[in-house]
């Protein structure tokens, strides 16, 4: 459990470290975009009222999201606390559960998600913007996809009903 709560803080404090560092050094704004790699990777402020690509953004309660994101890291803590993963599945639920804490922060700081990562290629601009929380939080479901476990109940109640 240690290496989960390892990379439940390290996710966090990037999450929120490159929050400041992007909006209050280098003084991204909604009227100050920055190119950083163009067209692959700029800053461009956002503020997501809702969830992923602003959904459920238009007078959703910003405590209803609030509440979801807790009951999902709670699920995903209990999950690990009740059937022990490998390191590699614990990782990812810090990711998750680091990403998805920072990102409650910011809507009880803020009432919305600071958002200022934008990328785009190959002709298409992409009008959607992210941060480095929903990497962490992407990065840790698909981590607990690949490497989470059955718990050894679930696989012997597998294994009859196949006999």
């Amino acid at each position: 459990m240690k290496l989960l709560w390892i990379c439940a803080a390290l996710a966090f404090g990037l999450d929120q470290l490159s929050k400041y560092l992007v909006i209050h050094v280098l003084g991204v704004s909604a009227f100050r975009p920055m190119d950083v790699l163009p067209p692959i990777l700029n800053f461009r402020y956002g503020e997501n009222r809702g969830i992923n690509f602003g959904l459920l953004g238009d007078g959703t309660s910003v405590w209803v999201l609030i509440g979801i994101a807790i009951v999902i890291c709670g699920g995903v803590l209990w999950w690990m606390i009740k059937h022990p993963q490998p390191q590699l599945a614990r990782a990812s639920a810090g990711l998750l559960i680091g990403g998805a804490l920072a990102n409650v922060f910011d809507r009880l700081l803020y009432g919305f998600v600071l958002d200022f990562l934008n990328m785009s290629c190959c002709g298409i601009d992409n009008p959607f913007v992210f941060n480095v929380a929903d990497i962490f939080i992407f990065a840790g479901a698909i981590g607990l996809v690949f490497f989470g476990q059955e718990s050894a109940s679930a696989k012997k109640k597998a294994s009859k009903k196949g006999t």
